[in-house]
């Protein structure tokens, strides 16, 4: 395939300098999606067969890509058993907001790492709140861990929920500087009533 792919792009070069700017920016863009495809191709073997620092650069890579089509592969590594994987897979999938990766990030909120369950929670902040959605992230205010409660307290401030609001101001006598850090920043996004 990557050779069939070379091949149409040597085959648009030329009218990269075709005297009509419209052949010269469709070429452009022809060339740009056409390598996309194989960059995707070199994505995903590298998430197959890479060492872990490679994987994750992969799975970043992906997220630069963007697109419906790289939602699958994301999915399947917010999945996989290594926790780093996992991590960079939330991360990822919310920066590229799509809705159909919404029910994954809410599974991670279940994750049993930590770390993954802070991506998720902060990866939500990228979607629309929902009272559902919502209401599994107050509960993470009670997290007493300096992470969890912190990163849910930004996400509900960014998500604009009045309701977390009491719990919040209770988060600035946490003995986690972090979690009072981030509680005085939401404070600060949190509407007046």
């Amino acid at each position: 395939m990557k050779e069939r792919v070379r091949s149409r792009i040597d085959a648009l070069r030329p009218l990269l300098k075709d005297l009509v700017p419209g052949v010269r920016i469709a070429a452009a863009e022809a060339i740009e999606k056409l390598e996309a495809v194989t960059a995707v191709d070199e994505i995903l073997a590298t998430l197959k067969t890479g060492a872990m620092g490679a994987r994750i650069g992969a799975i970043y890579a992906l997220g630069e890509i963007g697109g419906e089509k790289v939602l699958p592969p994301l999915v399947y590594c917010a999945r996989r058993q290594e926790v780093d994987i996992r991590s960079a897979a939330a991360a990822v999938l919310g920066k590229l907001a799509l809705p159909a990766a919404l029910p994954v990030l809410v599974e991670l909120l279940d994750d049993d790492n930590a770390t993954v369950q802070g991506r998720a929670i902060e990866a939500l902040s990228h979607f629309p709140a929902t009272p559902a959605i919502l209401e599994k992230l107050r509960t993470f205010l009670n997290a007493n861990d300096g992470i969890l409660e912190a990163e849910a307290a930004l996400t509900l401030a960014g998500l604009q929920d009045p309701c977390s609001l009491s719990q919040i101001q209770t988060l600035l006598a946490s003995s986690h500087a972090s979690t009072r850090q981030a509680a005085a920043t939401a404070l600060s996004l949190l509407p007046l009533q």
